[in-house]
């Protein structure tokens, strides 16, 4: 600031000397014409000339003005009776020193203002080829590196500075290294020595700029977060002109629009992959399920007929009992896949009728013990009849994969519930499974229904599993406009899942 305000004292110095030197030699050709006998219009007319060169060539009006009236009382003090005074014997001179203080003022207000025209038409016409040329060139950038190494070579060249940029990442912070211009040709990537201290410098800034003692950051503001920051030397910073600002910002964003480009293209191109690398495991899995299934239900019923024709003591009923429960697994494996692809495609269509909820969990709660009759579930449902709108299948399975997670934590005769109740605005249906088991670590908790999350703890006898059950619950269920949940019981060891069915038709229905 110092360095700016020094240039600004030496231009009034100058223009004030120059003012005077002018009306100096404009008093001296007035002399000269007096000698000669020239009429004192021609006087008047040299300054006239002096002050319309003064206004060309000084910066604002003041000059204009200031030399519009020095000039009237020069004329009256040299050049008119009695000379060496400001009195005037002829009253006409009044007439003539009006005229000439009105013509230099509109003389030297009309100079100063077409000059300031002409000044701003160059700056804009400047400005507008400086971002031709930076838009044209960032149209080549091939990433968003490019992009930075293209917009500090063009500011540089138009500021003449070092200039330098930094890039922030995708996740709004700053890398560990920028690229800055040293040369017309070079630039060079400087590592950035404390990156939290400039970001938290951007977040906080109020003004246009954040000052440093080496740069002067200009932030580059994309529509989401800061994509990255102009970096200008502080000894230029400081004399930056107005003009210089307002390019600068010009230039900025430019820049961020072409990183915006760029960024969007790159998500794009990120979802394009994800979504064909989705569609592929789809296809997959759905072949895989579907091979399955045959093979699988030809185990199952050789097994049962082993079983069928092999007494309960003999150790080939339990190699075949063991058999049949291993296929039966991978049988209910094979339709959590086969769900999951209808589920993430689109194609499982709801079937909602009023069901009652007594049929609903009697049957799948009959499916669970006939598989594992080791295990006694209690059933807990209101003694009036309670019809809910649902697709009975697919709620029976929500309702098998739920009982078969509680068996998979839970010892034979330890206590697994079943519970269905309304909720006090009656408004939802409410089931609640609960088991007696170990519980849900709280490191779990938040990813229990992701896809393919299996869960850190559970005990030596548990069934393995891929993670497909509760990802699965959570879909079907969320498709009839409820909510599911899961946390650790309150009133004893052991977990608890809670899914709410909406008693009336969803909105979305």
């Amino acid at each position: 600031m110092t360095v700016q305000k020094n240039k600004k004292i030496v231009s009034i110095v100058f223009y004030t000397l120059f003012m005077f030197i002018l009306l100096f030699l404009a008093s001296t050709i007035g002399f000269l014409f007096r000698r000669i006998g020239f009429p004192e219009t021609n006087i008047v007319i040299v300054y006239l000339l002096a002050v319309l060169l003064i206004t060309s060539r000084t910066k604002g009006y003041i000059y204009g003005i200031l030399s519009s009236v020095i000039a009237t009382f020069t004329f009256n003090y040299f050049f008119t009776v009695p000379y060496y005074t400001f009195t005037v014997d002829d009253a006409s001179y009044i007439v003539t020193f009006i005229i000439m203080t009105i013509t230099s003022l509109i003389t030297s207000t009309l100079t100063s203002h077409v000059k300031k025209s002409a000044v701003e038409a160059q700056e804009k016409e400047s400005e507008t080829k400086a971002l031709y040329m930076l838009t044209n060139h960032l149209t080549d950038a091939a990433d968003i590196h490019d992009i930075a190494d293209i917009a500090t070579g063009i500011i540089s060249n138009i500021i003449s500075c070092k200039a330098a940029c930094l890039c922030f990442d995708e996740n709004g912070l700053p890398e560990k290294t920028f690229v800055q211009q040293v040369s017309h040709e070079k630039q060079i990537h400087r590592n950035l020595l404390v990156t939290d201290d400039i970001r938290h410098k951007i977040e906080g800034l109020r003004t246009g700029y954040c000052v440093g003692t080496e740069f002067y950051d200009w932030p580059i503001y994309g529509r989401d977060n800061i994509l990255g920051v102009i970096r200008i030397p502080t000894e230029k910073s400081v004399v930056l002109t107005e003009a210089q600002m307002r390019l600068l910002r010009a230039m900025i964003e430019s820049i961020a629009l072409a990183m915006d480009r760029f960024r969007s293209a790159q998500q794009r191109l990120k979802y394009l992959e994800e979504t064909e690398q989705e569609r592929y495991r789809g296809n997959l899995l759905r072949a895989i399920s579907h091979d399955l299934r045959t093979p699988l239900s030809g185990i199952m019923g050789t097994s049962e007929m082993l079983m069928d024709m092999t007494k309960h003591n003999d150790p080939r009923y339990n190699l075949a009992e063991q058999i049949h429960k291993v296929a039966e697994w991978l049988h209910s494996l094979v339709e959590n896949i086969l769900s999951l692809t209808r589920l993430q495609e689109g194609k499982l269509i709801l079937n909602k009728q009023p069901e009652a909820v007594e049929e609903v969990v009697g049957v799948a709660v009959s499916h669970i013990t006939q598989r594992s009759p080791e295990y006694e579930i209690l059933i807990k449902i209101p003694d009036e009849l309670l019809l809910v709108p649902m697709d009975a299948k697919l709620i029976e399975q929500v309702l098998i994969n739920l009982l078969d997670n509680a068996i998979k934590h839970t010892v034979p005769k330890e206590e697994i519930c079943v519970t269905v109740l309304e909720d006090e605005n009656h408004n939802n249906a409410v089931f609640t499974i609960s088991d007696s088991g170990e519980g849900i670590a709280d490191e779990d908790l938040p990813s229990i229904f992701k896809m393919f999350y299996t869960s850190r703890t559970k005990h030596a006898d548990a069934q393995p599993g891929i993670g497909l059950g509760l990802s699965i619950c959570d879909a079907i269920v969320k498709a009839h406009g409820g909510n599911i949940t899961a946390n650790n019981r309150t009133d004893g060891k052991g977990s608890e899942f809670i899914f709410t069915l909406p008693m009336g038709v969803t909105e979305n229905e």
